[in-house]
C-alpha cells in the first residue's frame, strides 16, 4: 500500500492552506485540525473499504518449456473471495532478464452469481536458451476513493525451459522440403542421374531415352528403364563454433541460437534422407563430439545437447578446433561449419584450417549476415554520421565477400544467409547436395 497521486495532492493543497491560515488568521487553528482530522479519517475508511474488497484468490500458469525466439503465454486467473475483481489491475513480473516481458491482455469473465473473474495473459519473449525462474507477481489497483494505490505480492516460484526451435521439425515443413529425397526418387531435372540402383519401371511416354535398359528389355521384350537414387548412409558433421562472435544478438537472437535450429532441422532433413548424422562444437577448445549416428537416432541426443550448450565468451580457435575434427573422422564427410569472422585478417588461420579439411571432406560453410548493413549503405538522410556508417557498413562486406570468394576457390560451398531465411536455404543446398552427389 503507497499514497495515491490524489491524495499527495490533497496533502500538499492543505499544508499550502495550513501555512496561509497560520500566517494570516492566527484563530483558524481548530478548523485546520478538523481538515487534517477529516483527511486522515477518509483515507482510513477507504483502507479499510478496500482492505475487505480487496481479497482474492489468484491461479498462475506457466508452460513447462517453450523455444528459443518464440513467446510463452504467462496466464492468471483472478477470483475475488467477496465482491468483484477490483477494476484497473496494473501487472509486474519478476522474473529472470532473458525472459523479455510484452504486452499483456486481460478478459473479464462471469465466474457465479454476482462474480466476475479476470484472467490475463502475459507474453514472455524468450530469448536465450536455459532454465529460467518467474519469481513474483506484483499487482496494483487503486482503493475505492482513490487515495492509495494497493499493492499485493504473489510468489509464483514457475521455471521454464528455453528449448532450441524445432517448429520447422514439428510442423512438417521440413518433411515436405525433403520429400524427394524421402522417398528414395532422384528429380531427373537435376544433373546427375543417381550412383545406386533403386528399381526397373516400365517406359512411359515423357521419360528420358537414356534411362532405357536395352538389354533387359529384349529380354521381357518391353521397354524398362532402370530408376536410380542417390547413394544414402553418407556421414554429416554438423560442426558449431560456440565462441564469443557467435554469442552476438542478431535479431534479438544470438548467432549460436540460429545456428543451433538450423543444425537441428539439417539433422532432421539427414535422418529422412537416410543419412548418418554427428555434431561437433569448439570455441578455444574442442567441446562436444558425438559420433554420427542414423538421423532420427541422432535427433533426440543431438537436441539434449544442444540446449546445454553454453554461451561462451572466449575467441574461437580454429586451428586447434579444426584440427581436432580431423583426427576423429575416419571416412569422407559432409561437414557443416556454422562460424563467423570479423574481417579478412582475423580469417586467415579459418580460411587455412578450413582448407586442409577441404581436401577430404566436402565443405559447407555457413555465416550469418546482418540485414541491417545492407540499409546502412544506402542513408536516407546524407549527414556526416550517415556517410561514416555506410563507408563502414560497405567496408565490412566488402570484407565479406573476400572471404566467401576466397573459400569458394578451395571448393567450399559457402552459405551467407540472413536469419530469417537460414534454415530454408542450408535444407535447399542439402538437397542439392544430395541430388548431384557431391559428397
Amino acid at each position: 500500500m503507497r499514497p495515491s497521486r490524489y491524495l499527495i495532492a490533497l496533502v500538499l493543497i492543505l499544508a499550502a492552506v495550513t501555512v496561509f491560515v497560520s500566517v494570516w488568521w492566527h484563530g483558524m487553528g481548530y478548523l485546520l485540525l478538523g481538515l487534517w482530522v477529516a483527511l486522515a479519517a477518509l483515507t482510513a475508511g477507504d483502507l479499510a473499504m478496500s482492505a475487505l474488497s480487496g481479497r482474492m484468490t489468484v491461479e498462475f500458469d506457466l508452460p513447462p518449456q517453450g523455444f528459443v525466439g518464440h513467446t510463452a503465454a504467462f496466464t492468471l486467473a483472478i477470483r475475488p473471495q467477496k465482491g468483484a475483481v477490483p477494476r484497473n489491475i496494473e501487472m509486474r513480473l519478476d522474473c529472470a532478464p532473458e525472459l523479455a516481458i510484452g504486452e499483456s491482455r486481460l478478459a473479464s469473465g462471469a465466474v457465479g452469481a454476482g462474480e466476475e473473474r479476470t484472467s490475463a495473459v502475459l507474453d514472455l519473449h524468450l530469448t536465450r536458451r536455459g532454465r529460467y525462474a518467474v519469481h513474483d507477481l506484483w499487482l496494483k489497483w487503486p482503493s475505492r476513493l482513490r487515495l492509495l494505490d494497493m499493492i499485493a505480492r504473489m510468489p509464483v516460484g514457475k521455471e521454464i525451459a528455453v528449448q532450441p526451435d524445432i517448429s520447422p521439425v514439428l510442423s512438417g515443413a521440413i518433411k515436405t522440403q525433403i520429400l524427394p529425397l524421402e522417398a528414395g526418387q532422384k528429380d531427373l531435372r537435376l544433373r546427375g542421374e543417381g550412383s545406386e540402383f533403386h528399381q526397373l519401371r516400365e517406359f512411359a511416354s515423357g521419360m528420358d531415352p537414356r534411362s532405357i535398359d536395352w538389354k533387359r528389355s529384349a529380354r521381357m521384350r518391353n521397354l524398362v528403364v532402370r530408376e536410380m537414387r542417390a547413394e544414402r548412409n553418407h556421414q554429416i558433421i554438423l560442426c558449431v563454433d560456440s565462441g564469443r562472435l557467435m554469442a552476438e544478438q542478431l535479431g534479438g537472437f544470438t548467432k549460436l541460437d540460429r545456428a543451433i535450429n538450423a543444425a537441428l532441422a539439417m539433422c532432421w532433413a539427414a535422418g529422412l534422407a537416410g543419412d548418418l548424422v554427428g555434431f561437433y562444437s569448439f570455441d578455444s577448445r574442442p567441446r562436444l563430439f558425438v559420433p554420427a549416428l542414423p538421423g532420427r537416432a541422432a535427433f533426440p541426443r543431438l537436441q539434449t545437447m544442444c540446449a546445454e550448450l553454453r554461451y561462451e565468451t572466449q575467441e574461437s580457435n580454429h586451428t586447434l578446433g579444426l584440427t581436432h575434427l580431423s583426427g576423429r573422422l575416419k571416412r569422407r564427410s559432409l561437414i557443416v561449419i556454422f562460424s563467423d569472422f570479423v574481417d579478412s585478417i582475423t580469417a586467415e588461420l579459418m580460411i587455412e584450417n578450413i582448407q586442409v579439411l577441404a581436401r577430404h571432406h566436402f565443405i559447407v560453410y555457413i555465416a550469418l549476415r546482418d540485414p541491417t548493413l545492407a540499409k546502412l549503405t544506402e542513408p536516407e538522410e546524407v549527414t556526416m554520421d550517415a556517410v561514416a556508417r555506410s563507408v563502414a557498413a560497405r567496408q565490412i562486406l566488402q570484407e565479406r565477400r573476400t572471404v566467401m570468394e576466397k573459400l569458394a576457390r578451395l571448393g567450399v560451398l559457402c552459405l551467407d544467409s540472413t536469419p530469417e531465411a537460414l534454415t530454408s536455404d542450408l535444407i535447399a543446398r542439402y538437397i542439392e547436395i544430395k541430388s548431384r552427389e557431391m559428397i
